[in-house]
């Protein structure tokens, strides 16, 4: 890179707009990245807590319909940055991965902190510029960009911008959706948050809430409408969380956008059909109490239990004589929930710019030289490492086609480390 090349903005330190940054930086563009928090990428370092679940194994067509609505949207970008160069790319940055039982990829490390360092390193090795405490605020009238910072208002002028900037939800890392006032203002349309990867709150009584808050409820098959999943899910004191419950979210959320209440039914024995668990249940059990006849026979935990007693009673004779009615009722336990856990408590969040905003290369059409990525994009995906998978993915299609808009050639291959001609100003 010489001191000639050209400006590019990034706006926002995680996934995405540092994608974006690597590119950009490779193609050799000069690159500031501006970011609101203290520190980059603090979402990530969140989301390595548990592990850091980069990626997935599906097979593509089955990982693009992870994406639901937004699948044919995000196809090209996950298509160019797939789930192998995701994994290739890490592993350039000298991180050990593993393909979990459920296909899942992670780092051997289990966490974010040893790829985010190694990452930055690399890209102030490429000479990007990351400026905090940078909170962006509008545009000058001659089109500066502009931030609020501690040491005052600055402006920069770049010619080309990758906004970056998250959906709203985790305010406290970063994101908070406060952008949406300002392109709003220029007249884009923007679908309005709402909570994606949440919990639903579900009136338990108290007693089951006191007895059962923090408890897994694991190998469940949960099924709202058409929608069904396998998973595992959280009781939580005031409802219920876990994978299982964000997959069906979109589907949970559709039912109570039509009235106040939704229902969720629980197969709390997918594994067996209802035959078989019914010749289980059939067993002799002596003098043992139904409780522990369902733990022996039924396989059922403690929480299992209580959530298919929650159901009602039964009707007619006692369901200790009528194994086929017992099976039944575990096998189809209904669960009433009412509205989402706030925003701010949510993963993720749906919702955002609208793709008809922008060109097939992630431009605005009503700003151009200006790009978007990552969850200012109106899509959402469960987890199991879809949600930064589009990140990365979104990212570094913005960022090849901010590079291009500069007369750049962006890298082709970003699993090696960069050398000696991807930091050199390939404009001609």
């Amino acid at each position: 890179m010489t001191s000639s090349a050209p400006l590019a903005l990034v706006i926002g330190a995680g996934p995405a707009g540092l994608m974006a940054a690597e590119i950009l930086a490779r193609a050799g563009a000069r690159v500031l990245v501006a970011e609101r928090m203290a520190s980059p990428g603090r979402k990530l370092l969140i989301a390595g807590r548990g592990g850091l679940n980069l990626t997935h194994t599906d097979p593509e067509e089955r990982f693009l319909s992870r994406y639901g609505a937004a699948a044919k949207a995000l196809a090209p970008a996950v298509r160019a940055f797939p789930p192998e160069a995701l994994t290739e790319w890490a592993e350039g940055l000298g991180q050990k991965l593993f393909v979990g039982s459920s296909g899942r990829v992670f780092p051997e490390e289990m966490k974010a902190s040893p790829l985010l360092r190694a990452w930055l390193k690399r890209l102030g090795d490429l000479g990007v510029e990351l400026r905090l405490r940078r909170r962006w605020t509008g545009w000058t009238p001659e089109g500066a960009w502009l931030f609020e910072t501690p040491e005052g208002p600055e402006e920069i002028a770049a010619e080309a911008a990758v906004l970056a900037l998250g959906g709203a939800s985790w305010p406290h890392l970063g994101p908070d959706g406060a952008w949406t006032e300002l392109l709003a203002a220029k007249g884009a349309a923007i679908t309005p948050f709402s909570a994606a990867n949440s919990g639903f709150h579900v009136a338990w009584p108290e007693d089951f809430a006191a007895r059962f808050a923090g408890t897994p409820l694991k190998r469940v098959a949960i099924a709202c409408g058409a929608a069904r999943v396998m998973g595992e899910a959280m009781i939580d004191r005031r409802g219920i969380e876990g994978g299982a419950i964000y997959a069906l979210g979109p589907a949970i959320r559709a039912e109570l956008a039509l009235r106040e209440t939704a229902e969720i039914r629980l197969d709390l024995r997918p594994d067996l059909s209802l035959g078989a668990l019914a010749e289980r249940l059939a067993a002799p059990r002596g003098k043992r109490s139904l409780s522990t006849h369902l733990e022996k026979a039924g396989g059922l935990a403690p929480v299992a239990r209580a959530l298919a007693r929650l159901a009602g009673p039964f009707e007619g004779e006692d369901p200790a004589n009528n194994p086929k009615a017992l099976a039944a009722r575990i096998k189809d336990v209904p669960l009433t929930l009412g509205a989402a856990f706030p925003l701010e408590r949510a993963i993720s969040s749906a919702g955002g710019l609208r793709w008809s905003e922008l060109t097939p290369d992630f431009e605005t059409r009503r700003l151009p030289g200006v790009f978007f990525a990552g969850e200012m994009l109106d899509w959402e995906a469960p987890t199991g490492g879809y949600l930064l998978q589009a990140c990365f993915a979104t990212g570094a299609a913005a960022g090849r086609a901010a590079a291009k808009r500069l007369g750049l050639t962006p890298p082709e291959d970003l699993a090696s480390p960069p050398n000696s001609l991807d930091s050199q100003d390939h404009a001609p």
